[in-house]
Formats: structure tokens, C-alpha cells, sequence
């Protein structure tokens, strides 16, 4: 869409105000609004001031001001707001230099492209993620010098089978059995698919919605694969439109990845396949009918998966769900169909153009364009330099006896272990500049004064149960 169609889209749709949005650091929407008169074909060229001191991550308070300058590609109707609302996403750029600014995610998102059609590799990165997630109906927390607590409920919780409900009529998923009862177990279709149709109004593929294997609403939505720059931006929307559709539903959506002691956590299976040409280049004759470059790809993201944690594991939660021997994917190996591996090759498909890998310790509290990104150059990394995944583990990795299952690598256990991780291997970013280093080291300094450090300094609640009588 060029900006003269982007005024007519305005135009046809009675537009009044647009709504510019851009995301932080830590990969949060943020957006301001002006009158549909301040849009005209310049300002696509020209952008709107804001003050960048006020985002996380950004500038200092003495280097304030930035730009937003909004991409025609991406204008659609905001299908909330009371008041016809044009949005528009924008790129980040200095008002003096005009130059793009390093830490804005889409420009990363963006390079990470141009590196990959600059390799000779492939012209496109076909990205896939499943975000799972969890509807709530109530939630409290606080955590102050002397108190924390978090007290979260559902009509589905199974913690609520004797509750006094006027009736209660049971039907409530036990632990781990969510995937998937037809209602009324599953409380919440009519709510999903209220979810998928709004994606499909705006324009997102929807493959299909369920509920999935965790008590009290954890769900899945999939959206149809995409180049990795406009699934970062439909991720965008995907987290928008959950949350605004359960909060008309007085429910609550989060993508934490364990907000639930004792069933499974949310995850972001993320698939990606290469292309070239309009050819896939990750099929071929090798293991489960990849080619030579998918298992280096393979390779390359197995090799610095640690390093990748601190991007598609962001948050100190993240590894509440990523534990050994529990239902999150771990250890670094790969099979097909083999879902207890790190990396899995799907096989649904025969098609050539079917033929991906599926990265499954992946969890939706990432920022979009920031994982994506690194895992494309992770493979990009593995594919350049020949990384030799080892031999596939077709075995169930959860039943191995001890000393088998202790020549299996593991993903980090902690937000800070990947940190350090992403501290000492991250020279595979910065590659074609797609990550620079001031953003590396953004990423580690604000993720560990800001996350890191704060959990380390405060008494856990179940501290007091273990340990008050001391």
C-alpha cells in the first residue's frame, strides 16, 4: 500500500484519528494519536517527534527526541476503539541524522532480512509461531517490602471443582488433561473464536484455535506462516487483539509462561523454512526428507541455543517452564516428530514446500522481531559455516536412564545463565550489523538490573513455607 492509498483507505473508512505505534525494548506496544489532519503523503517521509527518554531501553533524557515514521504497508483499522481509528506501524529513526535507530526491533527485524538475501542463502525466512496462552478471570498480585502474593482464578481452574458456584456443574479440565474436551469442558470456544475472526477481519491467516493441555484456559491460536518481518508484526496484533477481545469478555489474557504451580506453561513453537527463488530449500533426501542445509541449520541453532534463550526466553519466569524433565523441550537435540526434543521436523506433510524446523523452547513473553531475528541468524550461522547437528534422538528423551540422558545438553536454567550466554556468543548477530553491539548490550544491562537482580533480592513466598520455622 502506498501512502496516496493509505489516504484512501482513511478516507473510505471515516477515518478521524491515526494511531502510530512502535514497540519497546522488552517488546510492549506503545502508540500515541493524532488527528487524521496532521496525515498527509509527507508525513511517511517526514514522521512525528515523541519523546524516545520515556521508552524502556531507549534514549537517555539528554538525547531525547526521535521520530516514528509510519510504514503505508502496515495501516489496517484498530477494531476496539469507539472512534474510526487508522493504525499505522512505524519505524524508529533520529530526527537529525534521519538515520534508523539501532534499537528499534522492526529495523532489526528489517536487517535481518537483507542479511539473509545478502548471504546467497535464500531470499526469504518463513516464519511460524504457535504463541500459546492462558484466559483468566481474575488476578491479583503485589509484591512490596513486606508482602507479595499472586492469586489467580478461572471458571475453569480444577482447583474450583468444589467451589459454591449456584451451581457448580463441574466440567472443570484436570491438570495436564485441557487438550482437548469439547464444551462444556472447554469454556471458552465461542471466546477463541471470537479471537480468530477479529485476526481474520484485519487481514491475519488463521490456520486454526483450541484449547490447550494446562487447567484454566490455556489456549493456542495459529496464525499461517509469514516473512519474518510481517510476523513480527502480526505478533503485534495477536497479543492486541487476545487481549482486548477477552477484556470485552471481562476475562483477561496474559502470555506469562508459567503463571500456574504444577501444569504446563506456555510455549512458542516457532517453525522457519528458507526459501529461494519460491523454492524451498530445506527439503531434500536427508533425515526425514531435509536437505543438507535445514540440518545445518539445525546445527547452528542447537550450538548457540543458550545464547538465543536470552531473546526467545526473556523473562525470569520463562524458566519456571523451561526445567529438565518436565514438559518443556530442553535438551538440545533434534528428531521428527519427536516432541520431547529441542528441535523438531514435522511431519504432517510430505510436501516439499511443508519441510521446517520447528524450535520449540521458544515461549510468547519474547519480543517478536528480537527472536525471530536471532534465530534466523543462528541457522544462517550454522548453514555459513557447515554446524553438524550430531546424529537425530529418536527416543523418548523424558524416559532415558541417567547416564544417557547426561550426554544430552540442555538449555539454560535461568534467565541470568542465558545472559551469560548471549555475554560470550553473540558474534553471530552481529553479522551484517542485524544486532549491534550497543543493543547486546542494552538487552543484558536492562534485562539484569530490571529482571535479574530484582527477583535475586526478594523472599519468594514459598520460602516462608520451607523455611519460617527455621
Amino acid at each position: 500500500m502506498t501512502p496516496k492509498q493509505v489516504l484512501e483507505m482513511a478516507k473510505e473508512n471515516e477515518v478521524k484519528v491515526v494511531d502510530l505505534r512502535f514497540l519497546d525494548l522488552p517488546g510492549v506496544w506503545q502508540h500515541f494519536t493524532v488527528p487524521i489532519c496532521e496525515l498527509n503523503e509527507f508525513s511517511f517521509e517526514d514522521g512525528f517527534g515523541f519523546d524516545g527518554s520515556s521508552i524502556r531501553g531507549w534514549q537517555p533524557i539528554h538525547a531525547s527526541d526521535m521520530l516514528v515514521i509510519p510504514d503505508p504497508a502496515t495501516a489496517k483499522m484498530d477494531p476496539f476503539f469507539e472512534v474510526p481509528t487508522l493504525v499505522l506501524i512505524g519505524d524508529i529513526a533520529d530526527p537529525l541524522t534521519r538515520e534508523p535507530y539501532s534499537r528499534d526491533p522492526r529495523y532489526i527485524a528489517k536487517k535481518a532480512e537483507l542479511f539473509l538475501k545478502g548471504s546467497g542463502i535464500g531470499d526469504t525466512a518463513y516464519i511460524g509461531p504457535e504463541a500459546e496462552f492462558f484466559i483468566f478471570d481474575n488476578v491479583r498480585f503485589e509484591s512490596s517490602t513486606n508482602m507479595a502474593f499472586y492469586e489467580i482464578d478461572s471458571v475453569e481452574g480444577i482447583w474450583n471443582s468444589g467451589r459454591e458456584e449456584f451451581p457448580n456443574l463441574g466440567y472443570k479440565p484436570r491438570h495436564k488433561q485441557g487438550y482437548f474436551p469439547v464444551p462444556p469442558t472447554d469454556k471458552f470456544q465461542n471466546l477463541r473464536t471470537d479471537m480468530l475472526l477479529t485476526l481474520e477481519k484485519l487481514g491475519i491467516d488463521v490456520e486454526c484455535q483450541h484449547h490447550e493441555v494446562a487447567t484454566a484456559g490455556q489456549a493456542e491460536i495459529d496464525m499461517r506462516f509469514k516473512p519474518l518481518l510481517q510476523m513480527g508484526d502480526q505478533l503485534m496484533w495477536f497479543k492486541y487483539v487476545l487481549k482486548n477481545v477477552a477484556q470485552e469478555d471481562n476475562r483477561t489474557v496474559t502470555f506469562m509462561p508459567k503463571p500456574l504451580f504444577g501444569d504446563n506453561g506456555s510455549g512458542m513453537h516457532t517453525h522457519i523454512s528458507i526459501w529461494k527463488n519460491g523454492e524451498p530449500i530445506f527439503a531434500g533426501d536427508k533425515y526425514a526428507g531435509v536437505s543438507q542445509e535445514a540440518l545445518y541449520g539445525i546445527g547452528g541453532i542447537l550450538k548457540h541455543c543458550g545464547a538465543l534463550c536470552a531473546l526467545t526466553n526473556p523473562t525470569t519466569n520463562s524458566y519456571k517452564r523451561l526445567v529438565p524433565g518436565f514438559e518443556a523441550p530442553v535438551n538440545l537435540a533434534y528428531s521428527s516428530r519427536n516432541r520431547s526434543a529441542a528441535i523438531r521436523i514435522p511431519m504432517y506433510s510430505a510436501s516439499p514446500k511443508a519441510k521446517r524446523i520447528e524450535f520449540r523452547t521458544p515461549d510468547p513473553s519474547c519480543n517478536g522481531y528480537l527472536a525471530f531475528s536471532a534465530i534466523l541468524m543462528a541457522v544462517l550461522d550454522g548453514i555459513e559455516n557447515k554446524i553438524d547437528p550430531g546424529e537425530p534422538l529418536d527416543k523418548d528423551i523424558y524416559g532415558l536412564p541417567p547416564e544417557e540422558l547426561a550426554d544430552i545438553p540442555s538449555a539454560p536454567g535461568s534467565l541470568e545463565e542465558a545472559l551469560s550466554a548471549l555475554k560470550e556468543d553473540h558474534a553471530f548477530l552481529l553479522k551484517g550489523d542485524v544486532f549491534t553491539q550497543d543493543v547486546i548490550d542494552t538487552w543484558i544491562e536492562y534485562k539484569t538490573e530490571n529482571e535479574v537482580n530484582p527477583i535475586k533480592l526478594r523472599p519468594h513466598p514459598h520460602e516462608f513455607f520451607l523455611y519460617f520455622d527455621i
